[in-house]
């Protein structure tokens, strides 16, 4: 197995302190937003073979195993990820399969350069995504149901508020939230900017559920974004929580620190909270406007220690195993690619010895066991 050198992203909403805490280093003062871990070719992990993109490419089928192979293809196609959110990310969604590669092919079709910073589509590939947490942890994901989402922007007592008030009671619930979000996106900056500086004012006034809301106002002033933040679900997970994001599901993470995995993509299309570009036509046919409860996961445990993360994709599967102090050596081995990351103690993972935030990829039917006292957390996919 290869030990990994790991790349973190300094993006702005970064914490400067999570990720060199879990790693016991010292802070460089500057944002630390995630560290990956994996074949993406915008940060490949680095092996002492090589990055990681590089030792795949040279033998794809004795790295991943032929029948992952002949699944995905030659690449390994899932990111893990250690994500430290010290202020709220922008509120977005991802597309399907189907839409990605028609998205995909239809910029590429038009002559979009890959890295016009209007461009939506990054690569044909879905975005599916588990987020993990290590700490407690605070996100938006899915809408709420209309009559909820309609109380709790009545309650701010924001006249420019009443007419999305009005709409979310009057129509179906899939009508009524595409409505009011496509109003909200398509807003006079102006009009919107005042909305949304009485709706802050209100939302610190008022504090209890509102105070996400307020806090995102403080990161995000004016931003539209704050608003349609209000539409989703609040959700805080406890250490060892996750959600599962699929498809069309608009959501955004606030604050925390944990492990994601997803596969490996980077499309994204965005409907707030951001300066970056919002395309409202096509993130309005990727958005699925349905009510629906956050689903918070807790792990199931296998007879061997194993706690696995349920869901509907094959291109990733997260576990973690919790071992005790002086507990057996637990044998890993599987036939297809693996990265195994420790988020807690020190445990030793073949030859090499793993902290919390180090981690090592094993290749398809290569021997992997691990040992000691902590927290290891096994990527893979299903086959």
């Amino acid at each position: 197995m290869d030990r990994l050198d790991n790349t973190i992203r300094p993006y702005a909403w970064g914490s400067p302190t999570a990720i060199p805490h879990l790693l016991g280093v010292e802070p460089t003062g500057e944002p630390q937003a995630e560290m990956w871990m994996g074949a993406h070719p915008g940060a490949p992990s680095h092996t002492a073979r090589g990055t990681l993109v590089e030792v795949i490419d040279a033998d794809p089928e004795r790295e991943l195993g032929a029948p992952a192979v002949a699944k995905f293809g030659p690449h390994l196609p899932f990111l893990l990820k250690i994500l430290a959110a010290g202020a709220p990310l922008s509120l977005q969604v991802h597309p399907d399969l189907k839409q990605a590669k028609e998205g995909y092919a239809d910029e590429e079709r038009r002559g979009v350069p890959i890295d016009a910073p209007y461009r939506n589509y990054k690569d044909a590939n879905h975005k599916p995504e588990l987020m993990c947490a290590l700490t407690e942890f605070d996100g938006l994901c899915g809408f709420r149901d209309p009559a909820q989402a309609a109380g709790l922007l009545d309650g701010l007592g924001v006249d420019s508020l009443k007419p999305y008030v009005d709409l979310l009671h009057a129509h179906p619930a899939e009508a009524a939230l595409r409505e009011v979000l496509t109003a909200i996106l398509r807003a006079g900056p102006d009009e919107m900017a005042h909305t949304v500086a009485e709706a802050t004012a209100a939302c610190t006034r008022l504090g209890g559920a509102y105070t996400p809301y307020a806090d995102i106002a403080r990161h995000y002033p004016g931003d539209p974004g704050v608003i349609a933040a209000m539409l989703l679900n609040h959700v805080r997970l406890q250490p060892g929580e996750a959600l599962f994001l699929g498809a069309g599901i608009p959501h955004a993470y606030l604050n925390g620190l944990g492990v994601e995995i997803m596969a490996n993509s980077d499309n994204v299309l965005r409907c707030g909270l951001t300066p970056k570009h919002v395309d409202v036509p096509e993130l309005l046919r990727i958005v699925r406007f349905e009510p629906s409860d956050p689903g918070v996961l807790r792990p199931e445990a296998s007879p061997e220690g194993e706690e696995v993360y349920e869901t509907p994709i094959d291109e990733f599967r997260l576990s973690r195993y919790v071992l005790p102090e002086g507990g057996a050596a637990r044998d890993l081995t599987r036939d297809t690619p693996q990265i195994l990351l420790c988020t807690a103690g020190t445990v030793r993972a073949g030859e090499h010895e793993l902290g919390p935030g180090r981690s090592v990829f094993v290749p398809a039917g290569e021997r992997a066991e691990i040992s000691g006292a902590g927290t290891v957390f096994r990527a893979t996919v299903i086959v």
